[in-house]
């Protein structure tokens, strides 16, 4: 393959990766709207969260997301820091209402978005190292991103059985 076919393969998956990552709240809300006052605080399989849980801590994923993004960019060479998100769960009160948690995460995700629209292709190449994971990337960073919304709205389809 050439160099400007793979130069051109990169571009199509940034850019179907980029539209993933700005559908991903409203594939959440999508999910979250079947989703009955009953339904809120239950799960299909014991120990795994409840819909009420996931919307908490995918806010909490999106404004972690929203530093590691920026200081991989802004910074050379800097150390992402994992975080322990059971425990974010347990200490952060993930019982509360969500309408201030999806706010947040139609924000940040926006704000994320606008600014991947704007990066240029050196800034698409800077790389960090992740505590958990080894060499990351702005890449490596939105393959991930792009998943996650998607991810728990399977999740939430669970309970609903949609």
């Amino acid at each position: 393959m050439t160099t400007w076919g793979v130069n051109q393969l990169d571009h199509t998956i940034r850019a179907e990766l980029i539209a993933r990552y700005k559908a991903g709240p409203q594939v959440l809300a999508d999910a979250l709207a079947a989703v009955g006052p009953d339904q809120l605080d239950r799960s299909v399989i014991v120990g795994e969260w409840t819909p009420r849980q996931i919307v908490h801590h995918v806010a909490d994923s999106e404004t972690t997301s929203y530093i590691r993004l920026r200081r991989l960019v802004a910074e050379d060479q800097p150390v992402i820091t994992g975080y322990d998100e059971m425990e974010f769960a347990r200490r952060l009160h993930y019982d509360r209402p969500i309408d201030n948690s999806l706010a947040v995460i139609n924000a940040v995700r926006a704000a994320s978005a606008e600014l991947l629209d704007h990066l240029s292709e050196a800034e698409w190449q800077r790389t960090g190292l992740h505590t958990e994971s080894g060499a990351y990337s702005v890449m490596d960073w939105l393959r991930i991103y792009a998943a996650h919304c998607h991810d728990h709205a399977e999740q939430i389809h669970k309970v609903t059985g949609n």
